[in-house]
């Protein structure tokens, strides 16, 4: 099974490389961009939860007088 997936792998990458240099840079963000998209936009939701439970309640913000 592994041979298969191996041969199939380097097919498709020896087909890439004989592409002409702009239908390669195309296909590369055609993939990639989509992919750091979702990547940007799952990073920023961890981060905003992680930040929530740092922030300090409601009862913090005003200090009693």
């Amino acid at each position: 099974m592994f041979d298969g997936v191996a041969n199939w792998w380097d097919k498709a990458e020896l087909w890439l490389a004989q592409l002409w240099f702009p239908l390669q840079f195309v296909l590369v963000i055609a993939v990639l961009g989509p992919a750091c998209l979702g990547a940007a936009w799952l990073i920023d939701r961890i981060v905003d939860q992680v930040a929530a439970w740092f922030r300090p309640g409601r009862d913090e913000d005003y200090p009693a007088r």
